[in-house]
């Protein structure tokens, strides 16, 4: 059953991070970006997508 119900979650959080990108009603990164992380562990082309995001920000420098 938990092995079905993680990427359901992140499948889900997707989708509402992107409805929230297209709809003014809520911040559509809030739901994306954690539930492209959870999909990163079954899909490699979502984990290198996450892998070069933690790149680009750990090589930003601070303020």
């Amino acid at each position: 059953m938990r092995k079905l119900l993680r990427p359901f979650s992140g499948i889900l959080l997707v989708i509402l991070g992107v409805l929230g990108l297209i709809l003014p009603i809520m911040p559509g990164w809030v739901f994306l970006i954690p539930g492209l992380i959870i999909l990163a562990d079954y899909f490699p082309p979502i984990k290198r997508l996450v892998d070069w995001a933690k790149a680009k920000a750990h090589s930003h420098p601070k303020w």
